[in-house]
């Protein structure tokens, strides 16, 4: 899994190794805060791998705002919930334990 990192075209295909190394962040956040795999998982030992297979086969990518996208939409905007702090997300009020979801 860690040889498709070492291999120049992973790197060419997202445009360069910061926004490889970028990509990959952004995306295991969205994945450790249970956004939905953008490929099949069987026989993928862990969200790392998940993640070199969504670049490989062209599931997400950086748009020009910095931002992972999949296919027309955010691959944070398949996560279960609200999360405060993501883009089109309004956090709950102080002192208010309910997600906006719930209200």
């Amino acid at each position: 899994m860690l040889d498709e990192l070492k291999e120049e075209g992973i790197v060419n295909k997202v445009g360069g190794r910061f926004k490889l190394s970028t990509l990959i962040q952004k995306r295991m956040v969205a994945l450790n805060i249970g956004a939905k795999p953008q490929v099949d998982t069987r026989g993928l030992p862990d969200k790392m791998a998940i993640v070199i297979q969504e670049i490989l086969q062209d599931k997400i990518f950086l748009d020009s705002s910095g931002e992972v996208q999949t296919r027309n939409q955010t691959a944070m905007a398949n996560l279960p919930g609200a999360y405060p702090g993501l883009p089109g997300t309004t956090p709950p009020a102080p002192g208010s334990t309910a997600r906006p979801s719930d209200e």
